[in-house]
């Protein structure tokens, strides 16, 4: 541990020297062979070499990337002495170049996993203490978390996030009421984060915990955002889960909201739900008025029709024109996106989705004030979908 681990300075101090170190030792790993004695990343990891070596004598942590970085430096200095131009000195820097690339990429990854360590343990106690915590710096411990979980899969990082059992504590932040909206909105962020990270590891904490229902009573366009990404991911499990826990009637209420892009993010869940939803969740929405929601909101401004869009025959232009259309129509033939939904979705068996098409087909009919409504919107569920 360094000696003053709490001072943001010194933290702050350590961080900017092994981000050089590691960014020089980065592009000294992708260096051409040729260009390593005149390059800029030799001259500033010598150049950092003594203001590095007080930092790594402070953190026991660091032992190791102490000892890659003088073994890179004698690599160096013996590369730079050696000459001649027999093939016995042509194979001698070959080797010397080869070795100093690889001790690079060492360095490197020893200074990444600092850096990870010192991060994961600021925001484990950021998170251990959330309302003690200045927002501000919480909210910037965790993006910064996220950023770097997106950079792709790494072993060692999993492993650390698995030790520190930091999902359990994001978990209890999002779900805490009393944690700011936007604390808790980026502990959501990080979650999925997580998921693309690796969801076969971390899936089963976001099924087997409170986090569905606290992303659904959030009442937060950005945590429904995470909620549609997490379906996308997980599938038709999550929807069991937020079938089984009773929140359909909750996300089904978020199409009534006035706030239009409320109305937009709930359908674009539905949608998911309906795609990978099993009979249990299909018929949970239906029992809650879907239909009767759907064909009102087809019915209101911001409608249109599938049927005759008069779009240009013109492949590109036609693309073009579908996607202006959809953006000043959300809800243009939306019972019929629904019910194309479940017949082309993962959640029901053939029987099921004939079924449900006919219920939707009987439910349409009831909740059209005419039969010129009723015969569009019929029209649209049977041309949309599959015969």
């Amino acid at each position: 541990m360094m000696e003053d681990p709490s001072s943001k300075q010194e933290i702050t101090r350590v961080l900017k020297v092994l981000e050089a170190l590691k960014q020089a030792s980065h592009e000294l790993h992708t260096l051409p062979s040729t260009n390593v004695i005149e390059s800029d990343s030799i001259k500033a990891l010598l150049e950092l070499e003594t203001e590095s070596d007080t930092i790594l004598s402070k953190d026991p942590r660091l032992s190791t990337l102490s000892q890659h970085l003088t073994k890179l430096k004698s690599l160096v200095d013996t590369l730079q002495k050696s000459c001649g131009h027999g093939l016995g000195s042509f194979l001698t820097r070959r080797f010397l170049i080869q070795s100093i690339s690889r001790v690079a990429g060492s360095v490197e990854l020893e200074i990444q996993a600092w850096i990870d360590r010192e991060s994961i343990e600021s925001l484990i106690k950021g998170l251990n203490e959330p309302l003690q915590t200045e927002e501000d710096d919480l909210v910037s411990l965790l993006s910064q978390f996220e950023d770097r979980v997106s950079q792709g899969f790494s072993r060692e990082l999993q492993d650390l996030v698995l030790k520190s059992k930091i999902f359990c504590l994001l978990e209890r932040v999002l779900c805490n009421p009393n944690c700011s909206k936007k604390v808790r909105e980026q502990c959501a962020f990080v979650v999925s984060a997580l998921i693309r990270f690796n969801k076969d590891v971390f899936a089963g904490q976001v099924l087997m915990g409170p986090l569905i229902h606290g992303l659904v009573s959030m009442t937060s366009l950005e945590s429904m955002k995470v909620l549609c990404s997490l379906i996308k991911s997980i599938k038709s499990p999550l929807v069991d889960e937020i079938e089984s826990n009773g929140e359909i009637p909750k996300i089904i209420s978020f199409l009534d909201y006035k706030d239009l892009q409320w109305r937009i993010v709930a359908m674009d869940c539905i949608l998911e739900i309906g795609y990978f939803g099993r009979k249990e969740a299909i018929e949970a929405m239906l029992t809650e008025g879907l239909i009767m929601k759907l064909v009102e909101l087809q019915r209101s401004e911001l409608c249109g029709d599938l049927i005759d869009t008069g779009m240009s025959d013109d492949e590109k232009e036609r693309s073009r024109g579908e996607k202006k259309f959809s953006e000043s129509h959300p809800f243009a033939s939306c019972v019929a996106r629904f019910a194309v939904q479940l017949e082309v979705g993962e959640g029901l068996r053939q029987r099921e989705k004939r079924a449900f098409k006919q219920e939707i087909l009987k439910r349409v009919r009831e909740a059209c004030v005419s039969d010129a409504e009723a015969a569009t919107i019929v029209a649209e569920v049977l041309w949309g979908s599959s015969p």
